[in-house]
């Protein structure tokens, strides 16, 4: 499944796909399928992102609009 949104917020963070892949401790080709829809995005990947980007997990899987994180 392609999540057009891992790609945006990564280059409105102003990050390299290196970057990311170095921040999840993968090869940049791996990343690289993430964000093409090549390959599904493991759930601890995708919470991992979410915490880098301080947005939910709802938001870069385009569930919603809102890129706010949940209130606890």
């Amino acid at each position: 499944m392609y999540f057009r949104r891992l790609e945006d917020l990564r280059v409105d963070h102003d990050k390299t796909q290196i970057q990311i892949a170095e921040y999840l401790n993968l090869n940049r080709e791996v990343y690289r399928r993430y964000e093409k829809g090549i390959r599904e995005i493991p759930v601890w990947a995708l919470l991992k992102l979410a915490q880098l980007y301080g947005t939910s997990t709802d938001y870069i899987l385009g569930l919603t609009d809102n890129p706010s994180p949940p209130r606890a």
